[in-house]
C-alpha cells in the first residue's frame, strides 16, 4: 500500500497540507485520558501506575536502631579511650533484631546488639563488634561478660534514628508513578497491602492485506510474512498495556468488519492497525470505519511514516500506522507510545534525548526524519553512524540500530561532525 493520503474531501493532499509531527501528536494526545482504576493486592502491582498519592502512615525507621552488629554504649564514656587507655564496660543485655529491649544502660554498661535491633534506653551510639576485644562471632555465641575498646565513639555513631527516612504524613509516591520493585518494597514497609492503580489499557492490534502470511506458512509468489503484528505487539506489551491480537484482515469489507467488531466485544481502549488505510482499491479499513464512526487521514511531515490515520470506530479510538515495517515502528514510537502512557495514567515525562555527533554527512529530504543509527562512545563523546540504507522496508537496519537520529524539518544536509538529537532504542 502506498504512502499517499486523503485530504478532507477524499482527494490526495498536497505537500503544503502536511501536519508537523508536533501538531499531529497534540491532536492525538488531546483525545485520550486515563482509564478507570482498580484496587489490587501489593503482590500484583508491579509495573502498574499509581492512581492515588501514598502518604507514610508511620515514621521510617519506626524506632532508633543499630546499623551494625556491635555493642550499644554511652558515647560519653569513651572520651578518653586510646590504645594505652582502653575502656571496659560490663555487658548487661543481648538485643536481637525483632526484640523490644527493656534494659536501660547505666554508667559502665553496654549491650550486645544486632543490625536492625532497637537501641536500648540510655545508649546513644553503637561500636562495631570488630572494634572491640570480643572475637568470638560464631552464630549462637553467648554475649561476653565485658568488652573493651581503644577509641572514642561519637554520639549517634552507627544509629539510624526514628524518622531518618521519612515522617508520618510525608508523600512518598505520587499519582501517575510507575511502580518499580523498590517502590513495592517501600509500600510493604509502610504496611500498604492494597493499592489503587490504573487498570492496564487494552489495545487491539490488526494487520491488513491479502499479501500477508502467518509466520510458519510456506512462502508463496507475491506473498510476505506478517512481521508487523510481532513488532507492534511487543512494543505494546513493553508499555505495560495488554495487547489483543486480532490477526490479519483480508482485503474484503467483511474481513475488516469482523475483526473490528471483535475489538468492540473485547472492550478495548484503542484499536491499532498497520497498513490498509491508503487509497488503494483493496484498502477497506477506511470504508468500514467510516460506516460506524469517522476517520481522518493525515499526511505528517516526517520520514519514515508520512501517512497516518486517526479516528474512531463505535466510540473506540483508532490509529492506522503505515504498513512498511520501519514506518510502523517509528509511527508507534512517535505517536502511540505516549498515548498509551496517557491511557495508563502515567505521568508523561517525555522521551529522554541525547546529543550525538554524526560520523558522516547525512542527507535528508526536508521532512522531520528518524534515521536508524549505531551509537557508540568515542573519547567521551557519543558518536553515530547510519546502519545502511534508510528504506522503510529495511527492518534489518532497525535491528542493527541502537538509536534513531532526529533530523529536524527543513534540514536537508547534516555535515559530518555536527551534533543532532537522538532517541536510544
Amino acid at each position: 500500500m502506498g504512502e499517499a493520503g486523503w485530504g478532507p474531501s477524499g482527494i490526495i493532499s498536497p505537500l503544503s497540507d502536511m501536519l508537523s509531527v508536533a501538531e499531529a501528536r497534540e491532536r492525538i494526545l488531546s483525545q485520550f485520558k486515563p482509564v478507570a482504576t482498580e484496587s489490587l493486592s501489593l503482590v500484583a502491582c508491579g509495573n502498574r501506575v499509581l492512581a492515588v498519592d501514598i502518604a507514610a502512615a508511620t515514621d521510617l525507621p519506626l524506632f532508633d536502631n543499630s546499623s551494625m552488629d556491635g555493642f550499644a554504649v554511652r558515647a560519653a564514656e569513651s572520651v578518653n579511650a586510646a590504645a594505652d587507655a582502653r575502656v571496659t564496660l560490663r555487658v548487661v543485655a543481648d538485643i536481637a533484631a525483632g526484640s523490644s529491649p527493656t534494659v536501660s544502660l547505666a554508667k559502665g554498661e553496654a549491650a550486645r546488639i544486632m543490625t536492625g535491633a532497637q537501641i536500648p534506653r540510655g545508649a546513644d551510639a553503637v561500636i562495631p563488634v570488630e572494634d572491640t576485644d570480643f572475637q568470638d562471632r560464631q552464630a549462637g555465641t553467648q554475649a561476653p561478660e565485658t568488652i573493651s575498646f581503644a577509641r572514642e565513639v561519637k554520639t549517634g555513631e552507627n544509629i539510624r534514628p526514628r524518622g531518618m527516612d521519612m515522617h508520618t504524613g510525608d508523600i512518598v509516591l505520587r499519582t501517575g508513578h510507575l511502580l518499580r520493585p523498590q517502590d513495592l518494597g517501600l509500600l510493604a514497609m509502610l504496611g500498604v497491602a492494597n493499592v489503587e492503580v490504573y487498570r492496564r489499557p487494552r489495545v487491539a492490534l490488526l494487520s491488513s492485506g491479502d499479501e500477508l502470511l502467518e509466520v510458519d506458512a510456506p512462502l508463496q509468489p507475491g506473498k510476505i510474512r506478517d512481521s508487523n503484528s510481532y513488532t507492534i505487539a511487543a512494543l505494546i506489551q513493553g508499555t505495560g498495556a495488554e495487547v489483543i491480537r486480532l490477526g490479519v484482515a483480508r482485503d474484503t469489507r467483511q474481513s475488516v468488519e469482523t475483526l473490528l467488531e471483535t475489538a468492540i466485544t473485547e472492550n478495548v481502549d484503542l484499536i491499532l492497525s498497520t497498513a490498509g488505510v491508503s487509497v488503494g482499491a483493496f484498502d477497506f479499513v477506511k470504508e468500514v470505519i467510516e460506516s460506524h464512526g469517522s476517520l481522518d487521514f493525515w499526511r505528517v511531515n516526517m520520514r519514515p511514516g508520512k501517512p497516518l490515520a486517526f479516528g474512531e470506530y463505535r466510540g473506540i479510538r483508532f490509529i492506522g500506522l503505515p504498513g512498511n515495517p520501519v514506518s510502523a515502528f517509528v509511527g508507534f514510537e512517535v505517536f502511540v507510545r505516549d498515548l498509551i502512557q496517557r491511557l495508563s495514567g502515567q505521568l508523561n515525562k517525555g522521551r529522554v534525548r541525547v546529543r550525538v555527533r554524526c560520523e558522516e554527512e547525512i542527507q535528508s529530504d526536508g521532512r522531520e526524519s528518524y534515521l536508524r543509527a549505531q551509537v557508540h562512545e568515542v573519547d567521551g563523546v557519543l558518536s553515530a553512524k547510519l546502519t545502511g540504507h534508510q528504506g522503510s522496508g529495511n527492518l534489518l537496519s532497525l535491528v542493527q540500530a541502537s538509536a534513531l537520529l532526529i533530523i529536524p524539518a527543513g534540514v536537508k544536509c547534516v555535515p559530518a561532525g555536527q551534533e543532532v538529537e537522538a532517541w536510544l532504542i
